[in-house]
Order: C-alpha cells, then sequence, then structure tokens
C-alpha cells in the first residue's frame, strides 16, 4: 500500500474487488469530499456518497479520516504514519462493505485521505486541494452545553466550504403514500393543485392529476 500524505487511491470494480492504484481521474469527474469518523453519522454520510456514485460513477469520492492528535489514540499515544496507515485499511475495509452492498452501473474511485490534525481542518484543506464540487459530513446532532463546548465540525464546513455540503442524517418523516390529487370545494379558500411535469427524451410534457406516481 502506497501512502501519499496520508492517501490511498482505491479503484472499485464490478466484481466487488478493491485494488489499490495509481487512478487517472477525468476531468469530466465530480469530485466528492466524504467525512468519515467510523461513527453513526459517519456511516450516513457515507451510505449518501456512494447512493450517488453508484449511479453516476463519473463521482469520485475522496473519503477524509482525520485523526485528532490526543483524541484518536488517547492523550498518551504519539501519532505516527503506521497508525494512519491502519487506519486507513480500516476506512478501505469500511468502505468496501459499503459498496458491497449496492449495485453500481460502472466502476466507482475512491480515495482514503488519512490525516493528523483538527478534522474540520483537514477536511476544509482537502476540498481546497482537490477542488471540490459536493461535500457530505454527518451530524452528531450535539445540543446545548455540549454544543458550546465542542463546537460542531459539520456547521464550520457549512461555514467556510467554497462549495455544496450535503448534512446526512437518518430520515425520521414516516413514509407517507401519495394519493391522487382531488378537487377541493372550499367556499372561502380556493385549493390549486400543483401542475405535475415528467422530463423524457429532452421535452417537458405536463400531464394530468392522476398521472401514476412511480
Amino acid at each position: 500500500m502506497q501512502i501519499v500524505r496520508g492517501s490511498v487511491a482505491c479503484a472499485w470494480h464490478l466484481e466487488c474487488t478493491t485494488t489499490l492504484q495509481e487512478v487517472t481521474v477525468s476531468t469530466n469527474s465530480v469530485q466528492v469530499v466524504v467525512a468519515y469518523d467510523f461513527s453513526p453519522s459517519a456511516e450516513q454520510a457515507l451510505s449518501r456518497a456512494i447512493d450517488v456514485a453508484a449511479r453516476a460513477p463519473q463521482h469520485v469520492l475522496h473519503i477524509a479520516v482525520a485523526l485528532e492528535p490526543h483524541v484518536a489514540m488517547g492523550p498518551f499515544h504519539h501519532l505516527t504514519y503506521d497508525d494512519a496507515s491502519r487506519v486507513s485499511e480500516l476506512a478501505v475495509q469500511h468502505v468496501t462493505k459499503a459498496l458491497q452492498q449496492r449495485s453500481t452501473s460502472g466502476e466507482v474511485h475512491f480515495f482514503i485521505h488519512t490525516r493528523i490534525g483538527k478534522p474540520a481542518d483537514e477536511i476544509l484543506d482537502l476540498a481546497r486541494e482537490i477542488g471540490a464540487d459536493l461535500i457530505f459530513i454527518g451530524s452528531h446532532g450535539k445540543v446545548g452545553l455540549e454544543r458550546m463546548l465542542l463546537g460542531s465540525v459539520s456547521e464550520r464546513v457549512v461555514r467556510e466550504a467554497c462549495c455544496p455540503v450535503m448534512i446526512a442524517r437518518p430520515k425520521t418523516y414516516r413514509d407517507v403514500q401519495l394519493l391522487n390529487i382531488v378537487d377541493d370545494d372550499h367556499d372561502r379558500r380556493r385549493f390549486t393543485p400543483p401542475h405535475r411535469y415528467t422530463y423524457t427524451n429532452t421535452q417537458v410534457i405536463m400531464r394530468p392529476a392522476e398521472w401514476p406516481i412511480p
């Protein structure tokens, strides 16, 4: 495994094998940073990013793993490149497992960037270095005093990033089955149903209200 500034270049193939190799990235590719710290919220961010890359393989994933000194390995452990290498290998395993749970339309490329430093700094630095088009990051949901004391990595990334940032969190809305639109003959308030359209073969077509929703 070759480590360059704590980064590993990986390619994911349809036969579900991970190879470590030099990757030539097309100029038409979309660079996506995924903040990852092995937490449940980070798994949500990774899952959302993989959903995108699996459908549209021009999205190249850059998994950013920041090892914060005196936090990642304990206050008495001095982080080394060996630590970064082990964490990189663990991250590859997690990404591989997530990819194996999805079907992909082509080869998905991803990089593992394991860095030592403050998470927000490292995420933003990586985004700048690769010219990121999109960032996925989880939300730990801290509130009150805990939020004041620890701050919010996701909030700072949202505030300072120079590209769109997607905050990933579990869906808690209940599932709703969309029903056909019916007229509401209210005496005082007129109901105007939304107009329904479909886009196909470079054309926008207006559909009737009873047009089925897939």
